[in-house]
């Protein structure tokens, strides 16, 4: 076995370690509606809606899984309780986008632009800066060079945060006083990037509370701003999500997506709770592509999306 090989081996050990809160609960519930029954009548569809719904896949998407179920059970005229759990996993993986065009494949992927603008965006709490500076990391590793811009002013912290992921991944950050314009502060991000022909650069964002207007305007500010410095950009606008807050998760990506083109999601926390079910269901609802998973605390615990991998884990 290779190098790259015990790494993804590794990448699948820590992410079925991340799921077994989601796996134990999401196998459990559908256990429970498959017990005594031999083959897929009403009752047993009514069993498996109920567990998708409260394993926080969603309604939506829980409703496209029974009616794809229905339809196979229809088609093949017979399938048994022992064949609808793997009919289930197949149909979950359908549902399921994989990481769009919109970004790279992997840290040391080729970029179409450069540089590479990623700006993000989430409310506070959700590991949004903790996520840039992992992201930082990953990429200076694959010789990349970055830099980041704090254009969270209106919390000194965040700041502070993300200027110590910055020394800790030897990149250069970009930042002004408390109170700045944060549009400013992201026009000078691009700026330096394109002067001192940087590959990527990662501009973090405020985080108020999702309910406010005045957030969205900014956040839809900062993007127009950023797009007049390079024509284009940004080029990934990722939405960090909690996924330890379910539904209301959902709720977020619903407020974010009508003022910002979201490209790509990070569903963190995935390994303090049984509501993963929120990857599926978010993916699916918005058709935004799942692209980072964060399974752990530490550097490796961001992950890059695989759906098969990430069925596998959680039908393991």
């Amino acid at each position: 076995m290779g190098l790259f090989d015990r790494f993804k081996a590794k990448d699948k050990e820590r992410l079925e370690e991340g799921l077994e809160k989601t796996r134990t609960s999401f196998l459990g519930k559908i256990d429970r509606a498959l017990l005594g029954n031999d083959t897929i009548d009403d009752e047993v569809l009514d069993g498996l809606e109920e567990a998708l719904v409260t394993s926080d896949v969603g309604v939506t998407t829980t409703l496209e899984v029974i009616k794809r179920v229905e339809s196979r059970v229809a088609r093949d005229k017979y399938v048994s309780s022992k064949e609808l759990t793997q009919l289930i996993r197949s149909e979950i993986a359908d549902l399921v986008l994989n990481a769009s065009s919109h970004a790279p494949a992997d840290y040391d992927a080729d970029l179409q632009n450069k540089p590479h603008v990623v700006m993000v965006v989430g409310v506070n709490g959700v590991g949004k800066t903790t996520t840039i500076g992992k992201l930082a990391c990953k990429y200076k590793a694959a010789g990349k060079n970055v830099i980041l811009g704090a254009a969270d002013t209106f919390r000194a912290a965040a700041t502070e945060q993300l200027e110590i992921w910055a020394n800790r991944a030897d990149v250069e950050i970009i930042k002004q006083g408390h109170g700045a314009d944060p549009a400013a502060v992201a026009f000078d991000t691009v700026s330096a990037a394109m002067t001192r022909g940087s590959d990527i650069a990662i501009i973090d964002t405020a985080g108020r509370l999702h309910t406010k207007g005045g957030l969205m305007d900014e956040l839809s500010k900062i993007k127009r701003v950023i797009d007049r410095q390079m024509s284009g950009a940004p080029h990934e606008v990722l939405l960090v999500l909690d996924a330890s807050t379910g539904q209301n998760a959902i709720r977020q990506a619903e407020e974010f997506t009508r003022s910002v083109d979201v490209t790509g999601l990070v569903l963190t926390k995935l390994d303090g709770t049984a509501k993963g079910g929120i990857v599926i269901g978010i993916s699916h609802e918005f058709q935004i592509p799942v692209k980072y998973i964060g399974v752990g605390e530490q550097l490796d615990d961001l992950q890059l999306f695989d759906r098969k991998h990430f069925v596998d884990a959680l039908f393991n």
